[in-house]
């Protein structure tokens, strides 16, 4: 495989790398993305997957081909999505191989009746080579750095083991996870924090929308109008620099009240963006409905998928959302949005009152 590069215009500056929670962490990426992802001009052995600088991944999958040499392993991890190769070193356990007759035996007579700890601690070890030590069709659990060899992309492992999992716990979950990893953090391209020369607009912006937030969370609210939350901006304006000349008096009155119409109007269409609020009529009468508290819609894209998910058509995989989304809008309001009716149908899985077949596909039990 040829190691595809970055424009270095593209990259983000390395000094900024660490700003980025991703970058410390080990990333919980599908094979594929493991293999295409572009490597950095500016420090090779760093490389990206949206803009995000990784350099060490988690990965579960099942092993296809093995080889051992004297001091290593290197297992063929298939996880669904592509096959990576994992350098697993041997550990001194495995290395020695010892006898477990030779230490036990010496000892056998005087722990005769009772706790035998040599047995124990060779008991152990066994449990920890068989844990090390994998055959194919086995799954196996690997942390560790992205490396490119000899044009391969493979994975140095830093930790590895056998993972027993009989009824499949462990793999569903995982594919429950990383889906979520992916939604949250992984495909939102990486945006650094304004700094402090940077626009202080943007920041207290962000502050309102972060206070409104909370009080939807604290107070549990369903619906609301603007003059309900303008009160809670109004230490925000206050804690704003004085940006009038020193021959002239500061502005006071309607020029503060319009700033703060204007700092509430921005942080709900934010939150209107991202679809925790929603206006379930637009008229002049300005009524946000939280999406998160909604029973009634709620109720709405429940009924939607039960009902829907009885047809012949959708009885195999469920409905599709961009199906549920056009329902919603019929029967419920056609001004739910995409990021609104994603927020429902997580409440609603977390609830498990319904399930996600695949990605964007959902059924009820």
């Amino acid at each position: 495989m040829q190691a595809a590069t970055m424009d270095p215009g593209e990259e983000p500056p390395s000094m900024l790398w660490g700003l980025d929670p991703i970058f410390s962490a080990f990333a919980r990426l599908y094979v594929r993305d493991i293999l295409q992802m572009t490597e950095s001009t500016q420090v090779p052995g760093i490389y990206f997957y949206n803009l995000h600088p990784i350099y060490k991944v988690d990965v579960l999958g099942t092993v296809v081909y093995k080889r051992e040499r004297d001091d290593f392993f290197c297992y063929g991890v298939d996880d669904g999505t592509g096959v990576i190769n994992c350098l697993c070193w041997k550990s001194d356990l495995l290395k020695e191989e010892r006898d477990p007759t030779k230490s036990g035996g010496k000892h056998s007579d005087g722990a005769q009746g009772g706790f035998n700890l040599v047995s124990e601690l060779e008991k152990l070890r066994q449990a920890q080579r068989s844990r090390c030590r994998l055959e194919i069709g086995e799954l196996l659990r690997v942390r560790g750095a992205v490396k490119t060899s000899r044009q391969q992309r493979e994975i140095m492992a830093s930790t590895y083991y056998k993972v027993n999992d009989p009824v499949m716990a462990v793999q569903i979950a995982w594919m429950m996870e990383v889906p979520q990893l992916y939604r949250q953090c992984y495909d939102k391209p990486l945006q650094l924090q304004p700094d402090a020369t940077g626009d202080s607009d943007v920041s207290t912006v962000s502050k309102a929308t972060n206070i409104i937030r909370d009080f939807f969370k604290q107070k549990s609210v369903t619906r609301f109008r603007p003059y309900d939350v303008q009160d809670l901006l109004q230490p925000l304006m206050c804690s704003q620099p004085q940006t009038a000349p020193a021959d002239q008096e500061p502005v006071a009155g309607p020029s503060a009240c319009r700033q703060l119409r204007q700092l509430l109007k921005e942080a709900l269409q934010i939150l209107e963006d991202e679809g925790t609020v929603y206006r379930k009529v637009k008229s002049q009468d300005e009524v946000y409905h939280v999406t998160a508290h909604d029973k009634d819609l709620l109720i709405a894209v429940k009924d939607i998928i039960r009902e829907d998910s009885k047809r012949e058509k959708y009885a195999e995989k469920g409905c599709h959302i961009l199906h549920i989304l056009s329902a919603v809008r019929q029967r419920h309001s056609l001004n739910v949005s995409r990021p609104a009716l994603e927020l429902v149908l997580k409440s609603l899985e977390c609830n498990s009152d319904i399930v996600s077949t695949s990605d964007d596909y959902y059924t009820v039990f």
